[in-house]
């Protein structure tokens, strides 16, 4: 049965460091949460917490209705998937995986059918027989996954789980993961730095940063809609454009890109006279050739710097007066252009907002 959870004004600190400052977090039942940041943002301390291996210096942690903050991880009943896996060496996977219930003392019958179903969950019931040096990393992975939930844990913890694998495994695992948490309908929180685990795996992602929470929103929103500069500088790739505001009315407005241009965008509470930075996504710039006509709103002419073939697509380095615009676009049906020639860049406004 899945659990909430709920971290109330959590601080942290080592000595005079204050690594997890003002944490606010409530995580439904069944929810896939992941704790996104860069390295000593203060995401795995936060998850830590959770688990119990550290503790919080002032707040309180909820699993459910209950407070956790003062219980040994041993009685949190939480399952844990660590960096490294864990694996204990001289046991088989089938003793690994039976390890939570052996400690606990459950009758052999539960152990077996426990067992059993665990690894059938992570179609690993062949190897039951084997030691982890006799498996690959993918396979190491899915014993640790399943020494985590055959207890029935009320949540599951996974600290950075895909970091060692190679990337055609990764994408992989990211899919099993998914299909186990949602057929046993289990609350996760997850921790990563990589933004295409969180963007592709959580339900709802919390970037984490200088040990604060920044933004909490689901995939699309904290894409599409950044609430500040890191956000979008931090998820997925962004051009970001110093600006002024022109004009201002009901959260649109009119802004100047570095003197040369003027745009409309989506504005973040700015008045006119703000300055800021304009910020859209690579894959929204459009590139045409050159126009010859008057300039149009939300276009800029620039001269391409920089080509770089990446496959399925190919991104442009353009040269906008002081600024350098980056372009996405995929291979297919479009225009390749060289290095040296003058386009056109622009956007639709629904694409770019104004960021403090």
């Amino acid at each position: 049965m899945s659990t909430s959870l709920e971290m109330k004004n959590i601080q942290k600190f080592y000595g005079s460091l204050h690594v997890v400052k003002d944490f606010d977090l409530h995580i439904q039942p069944g929810e896939f949460v992941t704790f996104l940041g860069p390295s000593g943002s203060g995401k795995t301390t936060a998850l830590k917490m959770i688990a119990g291996f550290e503790t919080p210096t002032s707040g309180d942690i909820f699993l459910g209705a209950r407070s956790i903050v003062d219980l040994p991880a041993c009685e949190r009943g939480i399952g844990m998937v660590f960096q490294n896996y864990a694996l204990f060496p001289h046991m088989t996977v089938a003793e690994n995986v039976a390890f939570p219930l052996t400690v606990r003392k459950a009758p052999r019958k539960d152990v077996e059918e426990k067992l059993a179903r665990a690894l059938q969950l992570v179609k690993m019931d062949q190897y039951s027989s084997r030691y982890p040096n006799q498996l690959s990393g993918g396979q190491q992975q899915r014993i640790a996954l399943a020494r985590a939930i055959v207890f029935n844990p009320s949540i599951l913890l996974m600290d950075e789980p895909l970091g060692a694998l190679d990337r055609n495994l990764r994408e992989h695992m990211k899919i099993e993961i998914m299909r186990i948490q949602k057929e046993l309908n289990m609350t996760v929180v997850f921790v990563t730095h990589d933004q295409d685990e969180a963007l592709t795996m959580s339900d709802r992602i919390a970037v984490i940063n200088e040990g604060r929470l920044v933004q909490v929103d689901d995939s699309k929103s904290l894409y599409s809609k950044p609430k500040n500069r890191f956000v979008a500088s931090f998820v997925g790739e962004s051009n970001m454009i110093r600006c002024r505001v022109d004009e201002a009315e009901n959260g649109a407005g009119k802004v100047t890109m570095a003197g040369i241009s003027t745009f409309s965008a989506q504005l973040t509470g700015q008045s006119q006279g703000d300055d800021g930075w304009l910020f859209v996504r690579p894959e929204h710039i459009d590139i045409t050739p050159v126009s010859t006509s008057s300039e149009t709103l939300n276009s800029v002419a620039g001269v391409i710097e920089n080509v770089l073939f990446l496959g399925e697509m190919t991104r442009y380095h353009i040269r906008c007066g002081d600024e350098t615009i980056i372009a996405k676009r995929q291979n297919r049906g479009q225009p390749y252009y060289t290095g040296g020639t003058s386009v056109t860049v622009s956007w639709k406004p629904e694409h770019c907002v104004m960021l403090n």
